[in-house]
């Protein structure tokens, strides 16, 4: 499973450059829930991340802990979606509470910031933000998405 993981992101990363070319960010209605907790996302805005589809679906989250979830089990949470579907990711970043590239922010694991579902991975689209809030807030590593893997996942629950 784990290689297949790092297969499977190692093709997307090869062709990141155009995602996210046509689809823009979504902003959630009250009504979508997050598919991984069933939380209604837009009421973690500083939190909330969007995975994008090419035919213009796309799903919302409470957090990036639940998009990386929900991203690494398509096969659980959108059974009809490949990785390859995929078009865009969206984060928030910390600071600026804007939308940002999801493929090209800096997560922060490990820091002493809660989000909707408890330890979270803390977004930034700039390494000195991140770098900063790592000092600030005792974060224990600084990663890019490709870096992330499942098992991270799942010590953060």
């Amino acid at each position: 499973m784990k290689r297949f993981a790092a297969a499977v992101l190692t093709a997307l990363i090869v062709v990141s450059p155009a995602w996210g070319a046509d689809q823009k960010f979504v902003k959630p209605s009250p009504k979508d829930k997050c598919p991984v907790c069933g939380m209604f996302a837009a009421k973690y805005s500083d939190f909330v991340t969007q995975v994008i589809f090419k035919d213009g679906s796309y799903a919302v989250f409470d957090g990036a802990k639940d998009m990386f979830k929900y991203y690494f089990n398509l096969k659980k949470y959108a059974p009809a979606k490949r990785a390859e579907d995929i078009d865009a990711i969206y984060v928030t970043d910390y600071y600026s509470l804007e939308p940002i590239d999801g493929l090209m922010a800096w997560y922060v694991v490990g820091s002493d910031i809660f989000g909707p579902m408890g330890k979270e991975l803390v977004p930034f689209a700039k390494e000195s933000d991140a770098r900063g809030f790592m000092k600030d807030h005792k974060g224990k590593s600084l990663l890019r998405f490709k870096d992330v893997h499942v098992e991270l996942i799942r010590e953060l629950d």
